[in-house]
């Protein structure tokens, strides 16, 4: 592994030489050149000064812009050097196990993204453009932001498991707790701990965390704190969370936030994680909406496409099961002989279907249809159906997405400490040189 390493610095560091140094044919022997130079490798991938310090100069931007002035630079190089090493580190595991995302795939987020800013995609480039950003650098970070979320889901999957059992305690909790069911919107800060027991370290980062409370005490910037101290992904960012139930908080933060006004501070709170101070930002009373729906109980008639009946067989078929029914044939007698589909033995019956449950193509044709209608053959994916709508009705599901919302907060405070692990485990495992002290180059002759 070192003599590979040693290779990629000297192969690396002539590259560089060779494009940043300029041919001068009157320069003298003794003038430093300007040249880049690597400042961390990652595995076998290395972080060059020229990445750092673009990555520096958007990080400093975003907090200017929210009025919070940048921590010093010794601060700034450590805070985002570590987040870029973290940041390769999960691309490099992506690219191990094949993820990745199909140029369609990203044309359509970025399309959703100027869509979402009320853009056209031209008038999105163009207001990219003018704030100094490149279409090609914008177009590669939405790539790797997407693909990092995939693989974190990825593992969420593989971990996360939400039970009936755990639901029904949730909701019985939520029923008989002071704490509400508002949204909140909270800054924090984090210092991470070791996996294994490190006093020294321990105490380190608690007197850290103690250093930003007093300076936090005395009236100091959340955010600029944030960014000065906090460990966590967001810190650039003044440390901002989403809006979310408090109910994905955890009891101890719940507990603590359902108790507080916009402004004020949590006390300094140990966790697995490491050590946490939080700043309720802002808090909004969450509504449990009634949902009422219109739901459609049909049954329908499927010849299936497939190696061994071609999409010109599978018409001729469907056109004359079609036939029949018009003949006064029975519709379930048909679906229960002819149908293709697990459906058939209950003459097609597919129960009662909400909105979205089914493909496009058969929806619209549904929804085209009274009660007791027939449709015309339907293509869709799956082959050729014909549709019959047995009967409609306004369903009310407020209890099911009650359900629904508290599989997703149990859902999401599990993944959030099986990620936190996660990120660690992958970290511990990968090869990391940090170079930094290597910044002054010789000069060349």
């Amino acid at each position: 592994m070192q003599k590979n390493i040693s290779f990629i610095l000297l192969a690396l560091t002539v590259v560089l030489v060779m494009l940043t140094t300029p041919i001068q044919a009157s320069e003298s022997s003794d003038e430093i050149r300007s040249i880049d130079h690597i400042v961390a490798i990652v595995n076998e991938e290395v972080i060059t000064n020229q990445e750092l310090q673009e990555a520096i100069a958007t990080a400093s931007d975003q907090l200017l812009q929210q009025g919070t002035q940048p921590p010093d630079m010794q601060i700034m190089e450590t805070q985002i050097l570590e987040s870029i090493i973290v940041r390769k580190i999960q691309l490099q595991r992506a690219k191990e196990i094949g993820l990745s995302l199909s140029e369609s795939e990203l044309d359509e987020t970025i399309r959703r993204i100027a869509d979402e800013n009320s853009l056209s995609l031209q008038d999105f480039y163009s207001a990219l453009e003018q704030d100094g950003i490149s279409f090609n650098r914008f177009r590669n970070d939405i790539r790797d932001e997407v693909i990092m979320a995939r693989l974190k889901e990825r593992e969420i999957n593989n971990q996360v498991n939400v039970t009936e059992g755990e639901v029904d305690n949730f909701l019985r909790t939520q029923e008989t707790s002071s704490i509400g069911n508002d949204d909140y919107s909270i800054a924090h800060i984090l210092l991470r701990l070791p996996e294994q027991t490190d006093i020294i370290k321990i105490e380190e980062q608690r007197l850290r965390i103690e250093e930003a409370m007093s300076k936090l005490q005395a009236g100091e910037d959340f955010a600029q704190i944030a960014a000065e101290y906090s460990d966590a992904d967001d810190a650039m960012r003044g440390g901002v969370l989403d809006w979310r139930p408090v109910a994905q908080m955890g009891p101890r933060f719940a507990e603590l936030l359902s108790t507080m006004q916009p402004g004020e501070l949590t006390p300094i709170i140990q966790s697995p994680a490491g050590f946490h101070i939080l700043k309720l930002l802002d808090r909004r009373e969450r509504e449990v909406p009634v949902v009422i729906i219109n739901q459609t109980n049909p049954r329908h008639i499927l010849v299936k496409v497939n190696e061994l009946t071609s999409e010109d067989d599978a018409l001729h078929r469907i056109t004359l099961l079609q036939a029949r029914l018009k003949d006064g044939a029975d519709f379930e007698e048909i679906a229960r002989v002819h149908s293709e589909d697990n459906s058939a033995a209950s003459g097609g019956d597919l129960g009662w279907i909400s909105p979205g449950d089914t493909v496009p193509n058969f929806e619209q044709g549904m929804n085209a249809l009274l009660p007791g209608q027939t449709s015309e053959p339907i293509q869709t994916q799956f082959g050729w159906h014909i549709i019959q709508v047995i009967e409609r009705r306004n369903q009310d599901i407020s209890q099911e997405r009650q359900r629904q919302t508290a599989h997703q907060a149990i859902r999401a405070r599990k993944a959030d400490v099986v990620i936190e692990e996660w990120l660690r485990q992958l970290r511990d495992q990968s090869y990391i040189e940090h170079l930094m002290e290597n910044k002054s180059m010789q000069p060349i002759d």
